[in-house]
């Protein structure tokens, strides 16, 4: 009895200890090691599938057209993904919790179903772990601060369950944040940038070890979150607006403030966010699809057959698959990863694909097992090796730790630092 106290004892002081050899190891990793590869995609919106259609990452039906599976992120070589906890504004109003705690559970149902080739993560550490393991690991971001229904207490148990960062709006306007989504609409309430609260949630957020996520959002919001901010925040999915000119990516200025706070920018696929010539002829074609999809829905309603959202959303898809428009080549991504490591710096670039299998993503980037073509994309343009790590997943890393430890510094009080 006295040696299984002895030894309880033992493992209760050296606890500790252990977090500190595996913090000082995650550092080296992220820090010190110029060869450590790992590949990390910041922007995954795969969960609305795993909830409403019963998909399953590990799928090897090659009909999928889903950016993501268990086989081609394998053969891309992704290490770690950030699946995005989406929940629709408009469908789910008066219930964004509950969706986002549905959406958040499919997840954990999916690493639960394959325990062998996912790992839930909730650290940079267990990121290491996952990847020594040779497993996804696998992250959650919320994707909208309406998700919070305006309470702290939802927000902390969001970061229990595993969330390890809140993008602080969608395209909607919240109730204490600005979006670029409508900034335009005259009949939406905007409040110039972040209210009181929304101050609070960003600092509770740095607390908490979240980080803050300025895609969508409205300038203002952006500067406002960063003169609030007391950790690095992270663009989880933009572009650069230098090139391609829409509210959603940033500017040049932008992304010199995301340098000067320390955080990164993870450039996003989607063929509107990096290619100016493909919206020159998106826009019109868009037109055509609306007056295509009105004219479907008169003649189902002449012949008494239901119209709804799901009918209106898959006849659009099946037109959009007829009448393609040449898609932009995947020089248009790497371009924006270049404007970004040469404005912003080569420490504050990553990749946050946005993909659900729909979008139109660049030629040559069907899934995430064509992740390895933005490395050697990357190579040929004479970055090095250690470069290219670095914007593959390890400048997200490097914030992800910081990010810790800013919080673990907020969290101890001041008389024991």
């Amino acid at each position: 009895m006295k040696s299984c106290l002895l030894l309880g004892l033992l493992f209760v002081l050296a606890g500790p200890l252990f977090k500190v050899l595996a913090r000082n190891s995650a550092d080296a990793l992220v820090e010190g090691d110029r060869n450590f590869d790992i590949t990390v995609d910041t922007h995954e919106d795969t969960p609305q599938r795993f909830l409403d259609e019963n998909y399953d990452v590990g799928s090897n039906d090659p009909r999928d057209t889903d950016f993501i599976s268990l086989d081609k992120a394998r053969a891309g070589h992704l290490d770690a993904i950030f699946f995005s906890i989406w929940t629709d504004p408009t469908k789910y109003e008066g219930r964004f919790t509950k969706r986002t705690l549905d959406l958040i559970d499919s997840v954990y149902s999916q690493v639960e179903r394959h325990p062998d080739r996912m790992m839930l993560c909730f650290s940079v550490e267990d990121i290491q772990r996952a990847h020594n393991q040779a497993k996804l690991a696998t992250l959650l971001g919320i994707e909208g601060g309406h998700s919070i229904e305006n309470d702290l207490g939802t927000l902390r148990d969001f970061y229990r369950l595993g969330a390890r960062y809140m993008t602080l709006t969608w395209n909607n306007t919240n109730d204490w944040a600005d979006s670029s989504g409508d900034a335009e609409k005259s009949e939406v309430v905007h409040h110039n940038g972040l209210t009181g609260f929304g101050r609070e949630v960003v600092l509770e957020m740095n607390r908490l070890g979240m980080m803050v996520d300025v895609s969508h959002v409205s300038d203002k919001t952006f500067w406002d979150a960063l003169a609030v901010t007391k950790a690095p925040i992270i663009a989880s999915h933009s572009s650069s607006r230098a090139l391609v000119d829409i509210p959603r990516n940033l500017s040049d200025d932008m992304l010199r403030a995301v340098a000067r706070n320390g955080g990164v920018v993870n450039i996003a696929f989607a063929s509107s966010f990096v290619d100016s010539d493909f919206n020159r002829q998106a826009y019109p074609q868009h037109q055509r699809m609306l007056a295509a999809a009105e004219e479907h829905n008169a003649s189902r309603r002449a012949a008494s057959l239901p119209v709804s959202p799901e009918e209106t959303q898959r006849f659009e898809v099946e037109w959009l698959g007829k009448n393609k428009i040449p898609r932009p080549p995947l020089k248009s991504l790497i371009d924006h990863i270049d404007h970004v490591a040469r404005v912003a710096g080569i420490d504050h670039v990553g990749l946050g694909s946005d993909s659900d299998g729909i979008d139109f993503l660049p030629a040559d980037m069907d899934s995430s097992a064509d992740l390895t073509k933005i490395r050697q994309g990357l190579l040929d343009r004479n970055y090095s090796p250690d470069d290219v790590n670095k914007i593959m997943g390890r400048n997200m890393l490097r914030v992800f730790l910081a990010v810790e430890r800013a919080s673990q510094e907020m969290r101890t009080p001041v008389n024991s630092r």
